[in-house]
C-alpha cells in the first residue's frame, strides 16, 4: 500500500515556475512508477509525465515537453514536478499517482493503482 501527497500547488503568473511534490509513504514507492496527471475544470484526466522506479526513463506530454521535469529521490519517498515557464492552459488539478508496471506496458500506458488528492495549480495571463 502507498499513500501519497501532493504539495507545492498555487497561484502564479504566465511564464512563471511551481516545483510540485508527491511525498509517498509505505516500502514499495521505491519499486513503483510515478506519474503525475491534470485535470482541468469539463475535462477528462491527462497524464502529464511519468517516471519509472529508478529514474532512468521518462515520459511527457507533448503539451509540456521542454517546460516540465519530473524526478524522484527514492531516498526521500518523494517525487517532483518542475514546471516552467507556465501558460494559463497548464491550470488544472494535479494528482501524482505511483503504481507497478505490468507486463507490456509502458510508464505511459500502465495501470496507475495509487493516487494523491491532487493540487491546485492556478496560471493568471
Amino acid at each position: 500500500q502507498v499513500q501519497l501527497v501532493e504539495s507545492g500547488g498555487g497561484l502564479v503568473q504566465a511564464g512563471g515556475s511551481l516545483r510540485l511534490s508527491c511525498a509517498a509513504s509505505g516500502r514499495t514507492f521505491s519499486s513503483y512508477a510515478m506519474g503525475w496527471f491534470r485535470q482541468a475544470p469539463g475535462k477528462e484526466r491527462n497524464i502529464v509525465a511519468s517516471i519509472d522506479w529508478s529514474g532512468d526513463r521518462t515520459y511527457y506530454a507533448d503539451s509540456v515537453k521542454g517546460r516540465f521535469t519530473i524526478s524522484r529521490d527514492n531516498a526521500k519517498n518523494t517525487g517532483y514536478l518542475q514546471m516552467n515557464s507556465l501558460k494559463a492552459e497548464d491550470t488544472a488539478v494535479y494528482s501524482c499517482a505511483s503504481g507497478y508496471r505490468a507486463p507490456g506496458t509502458t510508464i505511459a500506458t500502465m495501470r496507475y493503482n495509487y493516487w494523491g488528492q491532487g493540487t491546485q495549480v492556478t496560471v493568471s495571463s
